[in-house]
């Protein structure tokens, strides 16, 4: 009668434990033999559970992005007012990437992969969701940008700060304050404020219709 539960069990410790290794090396830098040696299980028990390589990267990222892209569905999907959750998003996005080494080194090498087959399973069956509830905001908060390069955009400001890693320390006007997922959040969005809104934003969240000279 157990089973089942077993090995479901043992397929979700597979999964997390393979995410760390494909964190640090990417999808080449792994083999199935390097999956087994880490969890302790002979290639032939890990192919029980994943036909090949391929299959057990695509449940790695899914498993890891999907369990920590939850919340930020959630907040994006809320019915505050546009700038709220677009500030909750970008709040909790900094932190999750700012705290969560794997998740940030995982991702930045999905983007590296130049497998288009690969990519393109990603991006329909694990990306899709987050970055359509992006999308959505953004056409809310000014419909006079594309909505499709706002949301990269806004995606984006998050992201490279903490992808130029130790680098960024390096540079002119570094200061370690800087570092702080709170503080890189509250300049986001500032800055995306100071860009979308032509003076200040409505009481409603959404920026001014009436464009400066006009």
């Amino acid at each position: 009668m157990n089973q089942p539960n077993s090995k479901r069990k043992t397929r979700e410790e597979i999964i997390d434990l393979a995410v760390p290794l494909f964190a640090k090396r990417g999808y080449d830098g792994v083999s199935m033999r390097d999956v087994a040696a880490a969890i302790g299980l002979t290639p032939a028990a890990l192919y029980y559970h994943f036909p090949d390589k391929e299959h057990l990267y695509f449940d790695a990222v899914e498993h890891d992005f999907k369990g920590k892209s939850g919340a930020l569905i959630t907040a994006l999907n809320s019915p505050e007012p546009a700038w709220a959750r677009l500030e909750t998003f970008i709040a909790e996005l900094a932190h999750l990437v700012a705290t969560d080494k794997n998740f940030l080194r995982l991702m930045q090498w999905v983007l590296l992969d130049s497998d288009e087959a690969r990519q393109h399973k990603l991006s329909v069956h694990v990306f899709r969701d987050l970055f359509g509830a992006v999308h959505d905001l953004a056409a809310e908060l000014d419909a006079r940008h594309d909505a499709h390069m706002l949301a990269m955009t806004i995606i984006g400001l998050v992201f490279f700060p903490f992808i130029a890693g130790a680098t960024r320390k390096f540079m002119p006007g570094h200061r370690p304050e800087q570092d702080k997922p709170a503080v890189l959040a509250r300049h986001v969005i500032e800055l995306l404020r100071t860009s979308l809104c032509d003076t200040t934003c409505r009481p409603d969240g959404k920026p001014n219709t009436m464009i400066k000279g006009n």
